[in-house]
């Protein structure tokens, strides 16, 4: 994906080169939440996302992927971990861009987590219904 974001923008030279890159970064992470080919139903895109995080801002992507590593090794909740580290990406990607911020690129980064959120909802429930299932902790039968 990460790939998918650059060449992009290589594509398009005449156009916002980060308009370009959010642009490719939307449409991947939409391709693999809903693939047509199976019949709308994908991942939660926190793979994907990360990819194209890590093309458009580095730094910021890093940040993120501390920031799931923390709440990882704190809780051993997955998606809980998955869930914060999209919420702050956005945040870390606004104030660690290097260049120009167009609006377009910081609305997509903020879309992007937020759909990686949204389709986080079932883990959402588990974790207020004290259900969801911990890293590293054998499930009983």
């Amino acid at each position: 994906m990460w790939l998918a974001a650059l060449v992009a923008s290589w594509l398009l030279p005449d156009m916002q080169p980060r308009n370009v890159e959010a642009l490719a970064a939307l449409c991947a992470v939409i391709g693999h939440m809903f693939p047509v080919w199976l019949r709308f139903r994908g991942g939660k895109g926190v793979a994907t996302g990360f990819g194209v995080f890590l093309a458009a801002t580095p730094l910021a992507a890093l940040a993120a992927i501390t920031v799931f590593a923390i709440v990882l090794a704190l809780s051993r909740y997955v998606s809980l971990a998955s869930i914060l580290g999209a919420a702050s990406y956005p945040v870390f990607a606004y104030f660690m861009v290097q260049g120009p911020r167009p609006a377009f690129f910081i609305a997509v980064q903020a879309i992007v987590a937020l759909l990686i959120i949204v389709k986080h909802h079932p883990n959402v429930r588990r974790l207020l219904d004290g259900t969801e299932h911990r890293f590293g902790v054998t499930k009983t039968a």
